[in-house]
């Protein structure tokens, strides 16, 4: 959804917002484009929440509402981690932790075609992107971007994969300098692939890394980013 904006409504981002509040209104914003995601509804000029959460802002022109869920709701565009559950002659069917399993055509891959389709086993990880999210269907998936290339998307090999809200996942998704991952990539190397349904996969070079990064994330939800900075801090204190 897209509307026009001039000035950006400041107070309420970052703030706890609950079903009714209006949170921008359109009649006296004009000459920016601004986009809506979940969360929010638009009635004529006023911009409401649809459920209740933190609203949050991301450059240059996204709004939603961020709430912690276990249950991830499917939208268009997102990227997420899914587990293969079975194989069909045109798809995979795949579990992304939404209200009904997904389906990955077999020729949804960069360059895919009937001769090169690729083997997956029951519990293979992959990370893929929601292609169509509509109600009551099941969500179709892709692992290819917008443009047709592989881009990240794929087989997740190795590594550790857990589950957390989808608040989290979205916290550490919605800043390019995320502060426990920031402290974390400061000290020690290593791979993530964080999907919006609440699924986080970390890769290393020694197990003991990887345990590392995984219990400073699953820490990190209720604390602010000073607050995550001293607990990675203190975290590699213990083990050096």
């Amino acid at each position: 959804m897209e509307n026009k904006s001039s000035s950006l409504p400041t107070s309420l981002i970052d703030k706890s917002v609950v079903p009714g509040d209006v949170v921008l209104d359109l009649s006296t914003m004009s000459n920016q484009t601004i986009k809506l995601g979940g969360g929010l509804h638009q009635d004529c000029d006023a911009i409401s929440v649809m459920k209740a959460g933190r609203l949050r802002f991301s450059k240059p022109n996204k709004y939603w509402v961020e709430s912690s869920q276990k249950r991830y709701v499917p939208h268009a565009g997102d990227s997420v981690l899914g587990i293969v559950v079975d194989t069909r002659f045109d798809n995979f069917l795949v579990d992304i932790k939404g209200p009904a399993l997904a389906f990955l055509p077999v020729l949804a891959f960069e360059g895919g075609t009937r001769r090169n389709i690729p083997k997956f086993e029951v519990g293979t990880l992959l990370y893929v992107r929601v292609v169509k999210a509509i109600p009551g269907v099941n969500p179709e998936l892709s692992c290819t971007d917008d443009s047709g290339k592989a881009a990240e998307f794929g087989v997740l090999k190795e590594g550790f994969n857990f589950e957390c809200t989808t608040g989290l996942s979205r916290m550490l998704l919605s800043s390019p300098t995320c502060p426990v991952l920031d402290a974390l990539g400061k000290k020690m190397s290593f791979e993530i692939a964080v999907g919006v349904n609440g699924r986080v996969w970390v890769n290393a070079a020694s197990p003991s890394t990887t345990i590392i990064v995984a219990n400073a994330i699953i820490k990190s939800e209720s604390l602010s980013g000073v607050q995550q900075r001293i607990m990675v801090d203190k975290l590699l204190q213990k083990i050096q």
